[in-house]
């Protein structure tokens, strides 16, 4: 199989009404148009991929779809060294239509389901994984903390041998526990029954409410690369930031695994709230939204990692990048374009198209020129505050609630009660350490024409 050509498109970049003129921007030949072209070539890979997402709670595949399910459709899904499975929010089996729905809502509220989520990834990959396979898990919301459990489960555990289903019940208990006992018998189970895998790529985005802390879900070392988009701006009490703490000795000590080289984590703040990082705000078409910001940051740092996931690249210019700038090689990004007065809502390169019946990808996404225009209007879209939008979320706000984060000062886990009453968020850690601050931030901070007027 040859590499995939990238053919040129563009013969001249049209005029952005708002602006001067378009700066000239460094770019390859973009955007191939052959049905079936994968990057990167699968023919280089020197291994297999096994690509794990999980959606969040109550987030079915439908019309606003989230970035979980945005990534997934861009998966080669036919090719042998590629394997991909997503976790779309399911219940077990309930009698009855209303009992199933009242299920529904309880799990939503208090993640009775968790478990079951954990141990469904889990035994995808005890199924599929092979010597040599690298694992990378995604997750958004609920999902974001199922990956990170299925990552502490491998690591805590191990991996067991396919086929071995009944075993799957009994390792998740030996994770789940955190006395001196549980830690013991998941060591033995792990040097009986289990090999030590390790994760390649953990990438979430915004983790939703978390009902109960499992172990390893913070602090993992048998995570290579971990990347976290995180919300600078949702407010619920419940939807608190959990950044990645840092590994103690105490937990280094509690599990037995080879030693390999150290993990690479990345976690940056965007503007919005938490499905305008994560996704599921906007109808499935619409051009631009926040969401699709960290999507594509997301994506690139997959490249930079060399992970060696397989992606579609005719998906590429829908969610607003130019493959041709990630493959071969990452290439470093221009400058931000910004200008205030801020250009129209929509920063028509052409008139935008909405998503209209009988319209397709093909043409509402014609016009790309560059992922630093999309960029642009991406950053003055319209924010979605669920305490705007839907006041059952202020029972919560109302109730005391509990807290647990990592002290600033020595590390040391805290747990403490409040009630929250749509305070904005505390950004941990951002005195002392600092923070990354994705640059679309800036162009949404310098924008003049915002709904809600000027962000702060």
């Amino acid at each position: 199989m040859q590499s995939p050509t990238f053919q040129q498109e563009l013969s001249s970049p049209p005029v952005i009404n708002g602006y001067p003129g378009v700066p000239d921007i460094p770019s390859s030949p973009t955007l191939g148009s052959q049905n079936g072209a994968i990057v990167p070539p699968p023919h280089l890979q020197s291994h297999r991929t096994l690509v794990l997402c999980f959606d969040g709670t109550g987030d079915q595949f439908d019309s606003d779809n989230s970035n979980v399910v945005q990534l997934f459709s861009m998966l080669v899904k036919d090719n042998p060294a590629q394997l991909a499975g997503i976790g779309i929010y399911t219940i077990p089996q309930i009698a009855t239509p209303m009992m199933a729905k009242i299920s529904k809502i309880v799990d939503m509220m208090l993640g009775n389901h968790l478990d079951a989520h954990v141990m469904g990834g889990y035994e995808f990959l005890m199924q599929n994984y092979e010597a040599g396979d690298k694992i990378c898990i995604f997750g958004f919301s609920r999902g974001a903390y199922t990956a990170r459990a299925l990552a502490g489960m491998v690591h805590k555990v191990g991996l067991i041998p396919r086929c071995n289903h009944q075993q799957v019940p009994f390792a998740y208990n030996m994770y789940s526990r955190d006395d001196p006992q549980g830690w013991d018998e998941s060591n033995a189970f792990k040097k009986a029954f289990s090999i030590d895998v390790k994760i390649e790529f953990v990438g979430i985005c915004a983790v939703g409410l978390i009902p109960r802390r499992l172990p390893f879900t913070h602090a993992n070392d048998s995570i290579k690369y971990f990347r976290h988009a995180l919300s600078l701006d949702e407010r619920r009490v419940r939807f608190k930031p959990s950044t990645s703490e840092r590994p103690n000795e105490k937990d280094r000590c509690r599990v037995k695994h080879d030693v390999g080289q150290g993990n690479d984590v990345e976690e940056v703040w965007f503007a919005g709230c938490h499905c305008d990082v994560g996704g599921g705000s906007v109808e499935n078409n619409t051009r631009n939204s926040l969401a699709r910001i960290p999507l594509r940051w997301m994506i690139r740092e997959c490249f930079k990692a060399e992970v060696g996931i397989l992606f579609r690249q005719d998906m590429f210019k829908e969610i607003g990048m130019d493959p041709a700038r990630l493959y071969p090689r990452v290439l470093e990004r221009p400058d931000i374009l910004y200008h205030s007065p801020c250009p129209p809502t929509q920063c028509s390169l052409k008139k935008r198209q909405d998503s209209k019946a009988g319209s397709n990808s093909a043409s509402i996404y014609s016009d790309f020129v560059s992922e630093e225009l999309e960029d642009v209007a991406d950053a003055i879209s319209p924010m979605y505050d669920q305490l705007q939008k839907t006041w059952k979320w202020w029972i919560l706000e109302a109730t005391p609630q509990t807290i647990f984060y990592q002290d600033d000062n020595d590390n040391s886990n805290v747990i403490t009660c409040k009630i929250n009453m749509g305070h904005g968020r505390y950004v941990p850690r951002q005195n002392r350490d600092g923070i990354k601050i994705h640059r679309s931030v800036k162009i949404r901070m310098e924008a003049n024409c915002l709904k809600d007027g000027k962000y702060k």
